[in-house]
């Protein structure tokens, strides 16, 4: 593909909380390209305008940063294939759907959302997986340009083989079949003219010369769609790599509605980079035991990408906290332990805000660990007896924290402002005073019913941490509300 040697990438979307996952894909591909002598590319993917933020994006190059991976090229380091910023790169999209229109391996579609939606009840409905089903596939070239001239909105959409099959080989699966007529007419450029993650993937890849494309399983079904582009754009395509997904012990997927998966998370508690990443890297390498505990440089050269296992990697916290452990104790001197002790302190100012916070509130010192103490704080204790002193009922009481734990999720800027503005919000809408509903989140996010003030506190905090405060004070609360039934 190109004589520029290995090149990979990962590539994250600014809309959330970076994911544990995410340094899980970027760490494969940082050994791979350490491995081969390559290059680590990182690409932001934001054509998911609604949702991406620039606040995320710098969430995602900061908590890979914390990680201690390192890339040549990105969006904050410039490179020579940029931009690495989709959203920067819009206007390299179009004349490539054009090239695919005009080739006849795209068409133009005007089905409204209300259609759509309607065509897929029907299919379910009908025990079918939802997929488009043509009606414009066939529409005339007088009928599009006449529904265009009308004002009427399109998407761009691929063409299927309706024969046959996608077959190809996969690093990690070996061969691969997917029966064509499994797959749907992927939407390639949006009704506001941004590529989808397939057009944009592919065309990004193919420019900035991508020889080996490493992500997670769950894009092993959409392998036949770019392949397909590949082939339309006569271009040799990448060899794919599918990472089996982090699970829980009971298999399920990792996800934020059951655990703990920001990187920021972690960093919070006091993990340290180098455990969490060595935690990692055992998913991809064979040892012995007894030689778990492993530097970078050890990771990557024990790696091995032709061995790599199918079998779920499991997100053991019992053995992350062993790892760290161990890191914390076998890995630093006290010299440095005290001044890695002091930078985790001061992450997003929480030590000196907190301080500060605290001034007014204390008449001296010694009052300050339970006052404050919460802000570094792995957990804080909550129990039935935390929530005792409060007005409302248990039954209340769960109402609001189990409301604002899922409102606070629509906040894309997490500050002082936007925290106050989405609990006054909150209140309106569950048509209590707002003095109603901040004791209960007092106690949850702090473990004590006097404390620093809430809102600054769950900004020092971050969505991170107060999202699992949350979660923590639901199920003592669920339990609370039970026994009073």
């Amino acid at each position: 593909m190109t004589n520029s040697g290995v090149r990979v990438r990962i590539a994250p979307s600014p809309t959330g909380e970076p994911h544990v996952g995410t340094a899980y894909i970027a760490l494969f591909n940082y050994l791979f390209a350490k491995k081969h002598g390559g290059e680590f590319i990182l690409r932001i993917e934001d054509t998911d305008a609604t949702r991406s933020t620039a606040e995320f994006e710098q969430k995602v190059l900061d908590a890979l940063k914390w990680t201690g991976l390192t890339w040549s090229e990105g969006p904050d380091v410039g490179g020579p294939y940029g931009p690495y910023r989709q959203s920067d790169r819009k206007d390299m999209y179009w004349p490539h759907a054009q090239d695919l229109l005009d080739k006849g391996h795209a068409f133009r579609c005007f089905c409204t959302p209300e259609r759509l939606e309607q065509m897929r009840e029907g299919q379910r409905a009908a025990g079918k997986p939802p997929k488009y089903d043509g009606l414009c596939l066939n529409l005339t070239a007088e009928e599009v340009t006449s529904k265009m001239a009308g004002g009427e909105t399109s998407v761009v959409r691929m063409k299927i083989p309706t024969e046959g099959s996608c077959d190809f080989h996969d690093g990690v699966y070996g061969d691969v079949s997917i029966p064509w007529d499994s797959v749907d007419m992927q939407v390639l450029i949006k009704g506001d003219g941004m590529p989808t993650y397939h057009m944009a993937n592919v065309i990004d890849d193919h420019l900035m010369k991508i020889t080996h494309v490493a992500r997670g399983e769950e894009w092993l079904a959409s392998v036949p769609k770019h392949i397909l582009l590949y082939r339309y754009f006569g271009w040799e395509q990448p060899v794919f790599m599918h990472l089996s997904l982090m699970r829980n012990a009971d298999k399920s997927k990792l996800s934020k509605r059951k655990n703990p998966t920001s990187i920021s998370y972690y960093s919070a508690l006091g993990y340290l980079p180098e455990a969490l990443m060595n935690f990692l890297g055992l998913f991809f390498i064979q040892i012995a035991e007894g030689e778990e505990l492993l530097t970078m440089d050890e990771l990557t050269a024990k790696f091995d990408p032709d061995n790599l296992s199918k079998a779920g990697a499991i997100f053991d916290i019992q053995k992350l906290d062993w790892l760290n452990g161990r890191w914390l104790r076998e890995k630093l001197t006290p010299d440095e332990f005290i001044a890695r002790v002091l930078d985790w302190s001061m992450e997003n100012d929480r030590l000196t805000e907190g301080l500060k916070l605290a001034q007014s509130r204390v008449t001296k010192l010694g009052e300050l660990p339970p006052l404050a103490g919460f802000l570094l704080a792995n957990d804080v204790g909550l129990t039935p007896a935390s929530f005792g002193g409060l007005k409302t009922s248990p039954a209340e009481t769960l109402s609001i924290v189990t409301t604002v734990q899922a409102d606070l999720e629509k906040i894309l800027e997490w500050n002082v402002a936007t925290i106050e503005e989405e609990l006054r919000a909150i209140a309106d809408r569950m048509e209590k005073k707002l003095r109603v509903v901040t004791p209960p989140l007092f106690v949850a996010v702090s473990g004590s019913q006097r404390s620093l003030p809430l809102f600054d506190s769950m900004a020092l905090l971050g969505r991170s941490v107060v999202r699992q405060r949350l979660k923590v004070a639901i199920q003592v609360l669920t339990t609370m509300a039970g026994a009073q039934n």
